[in-house]
C-alpha cells in the first residue's frame, strides 16, 4: 500500500466517511471469539472500522452472521483443471476469498515459464492469491519431470508480488540428509514461511525436519501424527479434498483431549470443481468440524485467522481496521452456507464469469512422449509380485505381494480385481515406461489415462487390457494432454487440458460437463462410485506418499526410498 492510499484510508476512518457499509450484521470477531451486532465500514478494498458507521451505499445484513472470508491454506490451482480466473469463479461463492497456492504442478511441467504463466494468469482477480514457490521440482530424483528449479531459480521470484515463502518440502530425505541444494533453498527462505509435507515422519527425523524450517504440514493421516507434529510447533492443515478425507479421527482427537486449536488450519490441496459445487470448499471442512463437535467460532477461526497467521498474511483473516474487506454472510452458525460473499469490498455475483488473462503460448503443446508399443506395456511376473493396494478415501497406499494371473509366456494379465498401471514419460521423449500392478481401481473393459500425474505429470494409465491402455495414451498425446476414458477402442469421455497438460481455458460449465462425463464413464468401467477415480489415478505416480508408487522409472517403495524393480529402458 502506498503512502497516498494509506493517507486516504486514515482520513476516511477519522471522518467516518466510508465508501460502503454493511449494516446490522452479527460480526464474528476472531480475536476475542465474540459475536457483536454492529456495522462494518469499508473504503475501497479495506475495512476502516467496525461500529456506528453509515453512508449512502449500504448493504443491510438483517442480523445475519458476518465472518472473515475463508482461507485455503494449501491448494494447487492447476489441479482444478481450469485457469485461476475460472477457479475463483467456483470457490468465491462458497466463501473462500483467499488461497495459498503452490504452483509446483505447472512448474514440474514448464519450470520458470510455468511460474511466470500462473502468476500472470492470477493477476487482478477478485480472489486473493498468495504463492509458495515450489521447493521440489522435480519432487524426487526417481522420476523424470519437465523441468528442474534450483535454489538460484527460486531466488529470482522471491520479490514477486504475493510470493509468501517456500512451498511444500516433499523431499524430506534430502532435508534430513542435508543435501546441498535443499539446504540452500531452506536457507534462502529461512525467515519466511516454509510449507511442510512429511507424511508419517516421526521421532528424530521429524525433529531434524522441523529444525530445517518447515512449519506447516497437511499430510497427517491420524491423530497421533497430528499430535506429535503439534508438539513440535507445526501448524496442522487438516485436508479435505476429492480423495484425501478421513479427517474425523483427527477432529475427534482434538476434542477428546481438549487440545488448543490455535495452530489448526484447513486446506483442500486438490478438489475437483464438481465436488466443490456439490459439497462446498473450505466451508465444507468448517461444517464437518462443527458437526464433529468443534465450537463454531473455533472452526471459523481455524479457517481464517489461524491460516493467515501460519503464512504471515497480514491483511486477511479477520474483520478489523486495515484488513481486506473479504467476508462471508450466512444465517446458521452450525451449517455455514453463504448467502452473500464480499471480495475486496465488492459483492460477489455467483453467476458471473471472471475474465481471464490470455494463456501464454509457453505453457501449451507440452506433451512430448516417445512412441510406444504393446511390448512396452508387458510386465514379466515373478512367483510373488509387489502390488499397489489403494486405501479407500486416502492418498496413502499399501505394499502387498501375491501370486498374479499370467499368460502362457509368464506376463501379468489383469484379472481378479488387479489392473495394470503404466507411467509413460511425456516431457523429453525418453521412452521410459514404468509398469506396475494396482488393486482397488476395479477398471474392467477399458482404460483411464491422464497427463495429470502428480508431481512430474507424465502420462499415467490404468486398465485391464493393453490395447485400450495404449489407445488411451495415444489419445492424450494427440490432443495435448488431459483425461480420457476409453473402452474397446472407443473414446467414451475426454477432457482436453492444453495448458501444460493440466488446465483447460474453456468456460467453467464446459469443463464441469466434461468432468461429469469422465466420472460417469469411469464408473461405467467399474470404479468405486464413492470416490473420485480421476484424483486417485493422478496420485499413484507420486513417490513421496507412502507406501508404494509407480514412476516412469519403475515401482518405488517410499518407505525405503528405493525401487522394487525398474523399467527396462
Amino acid at each position: 500500500m502506498n503512502a497516498g492510499d494509506l493517507s486516504r484510508l486514515i482520513s476516511a476512518a477519522c471522518k467516518g466517511k466510508p465508501d460502503f457499509v454493511i449494516r446490522d450484521a452479527r460480526v464474528i470477531n476472531v480475536f476475542t471469539n465474540e459475536i457483536i451486532q454492529t456495522n462494518v465500514a469499508i473504503s475501497g478494498d479495506t475495512v476502516i472500522g467496525v461500529g456506528n458507521y453509515s453512508c449512502e451505499n449500504e448493504y443491510n445484513a438483517h442480523g445475519a452472521y458476518l465472518a472473515p472470508g475463508f482461507i485455503d491454506g494449501h491448494v494447487h490451482i492447476e489441479s482444478s483443471m481450469v485457469t485461476p480466473a475460472s477457479f475463483a469463479q467456483v470457490i468465491l461463492p462458497k466463501g473462500t476469498t483467499t488461497i495459498v497456492a503452490d504452483p509446483h504442478e505447472i512448474a514440474n511441467v514448464a519450470g520458470k515459464e510455468g511460474l511466470n504463466a500462473i502468476m500472470a494468469l492470477s493477476k487482478d482477480l477478485p480472489l486473493d492469491i498468495h504463492f509458495m514457490l515450489p521447493s521440489c521440482v522435480p519432487a524426487t530424483p526417481f522420476e523424470h519431470s519437465g523441468a528442474t528449479l534450483s535454489a538460484k531459480d527460486l531466488a529470482a521470484f522471491m520479490d514477486e508480488p504475493n510470493v509468501v515463502g517456500l512451498g511444500e518440502v516433499m523431499d524430506y530425505p534430502s532435508v534430513v540428509s542435508s543435501a546441498p541444494d535443499m539446504i540452500f533453498k531452506l536457507q534462502c527462505f529461512f525467515d519466511r514461511p516454509i510449507d511442510g509435507h512429511a507424511p508419517m515422519l516421526t521421532g528424530k527425523a521429524l525433529n531434524a525436519y522441523c529444525l530445517a524450517g518447515p512449519r506447516t504440514d497437511h499430510e497427517c493421516s491420524n491423530f497421533a501424527e497430528l499430535k506429535e507434529k503439534l508438539r513440535n510447533g507445526m501448524y496442522i492443515l487438516i485436508r479435505m479434498g476429492s480423495a484425501a478425507n478421513g479427517v474425523t479421527e483427527m477432529l475427534d482427537g482434538l476434542i477428546s483431549e481438549g487440545l488448543p486449536t490455535d495452530r489448526i488450519c484447513f486446506c483442500t490441496d486438490d478438489k475437483h470443481l464438481e465436488n466443490i459445487r456439490s459439497e462446498g470448499h473450505i466451508n465444507h471442512i468448517v461444517n464437518t468440524a462443527i458437526s464433529r463437535g468443534i465450537r463454531p467460532l473455533d472452526a471459523i477461526r481455524m479457517a481464517t485467522l489461524n491460516t493467515a497467521t501460519a503464512f504471515g498474511l497480514r491483511r486477511v483473516g479477520a474483520i478489523a481496521p486495515g484488513y481486506r474487506a473479504n467476508f462471508i454472510l450466512f444465517d446458521d452458525l452450525h451449517t455455514i452456507e453463504p448467502k452473500a460473499v464480499f471480495a475486496n469490498g465488492k459483492l460477489v455475483d455467483p453467476g458471473a464469469p471472471i475474465p481471464s488473462p490470455a494463456v501464454p503460448e509457453s505453457v501449451k503443446n507440452s506433451v512430448h512422449a516417445a512412441p510406444i508399443t504393446k511390448d512396452d506395456l508387458r510386465l514379466k511376473a515373478k512367483p510373488f509380485m509387489p502390488i499397489i493396494e489403494t486405501v479407500p478415501h486416502q492418498l496413502v497406499t499399501r505394499l502387498v505381494t501375491g501370486i498374479v494371473p499370467t499368460d502362457e509366456d509368464g506376463y501379468f494379465v489383469p484379472d481378479d480385481g488387479l489392473n495394470k498401471l503404466a507411467v509413460i514419460e511425456r516431457h523429453h521423449a525418453t521412452g521410459n515406461v514404468g509398469i506396475g500392478i494396482v488393486e482397488g481401481m476395479h477398471v474392467k473393459g477399458g482404460a483411464i489415462a491422464a497427463t495429470v500425474a502428480h508431481d512430474s505429470h507424465n502420462i499415467v494409465v490404468v486398465g485391464d487390457n493393453d490395447d485400450d491402455m495404449l489407445f488411451a495414451a495415444e489419445t492424450l498425446k494427440s490432443c495435448g494432454g488431459g483425461f480420457t476414458v476409453v473402452s474397446h477402442g472407443e473414446v467414451k469421455a475426454l477432457l482436453e487440458l492444453p495448458v501444460a497438460g493440466l488446465m483447460s481455458d474453456e468456460p467453467v460449465e464446459t469443463v464441469l460437463e466434461k468432468q461429469r462425463e469422465l466420472l460417469s464413464a469411469a464408473h461405467a468401467l467399474g470404479t468405486d462410485d464413492a470416490c473420485d477415480p480421476l484424483v486417485l489415478l493422478s496420485f499413484l505416480a507420486l513417490p513421496v506418499i507412502p507406501e508404494v508408487r509407480l514412476t516412469d522409472c519403475g515401482l518405488f517403495d517410499v518407505r525405503t526410498m528405493s525401487f522394487l524393480y525398474q523399467s527396462e529402458r
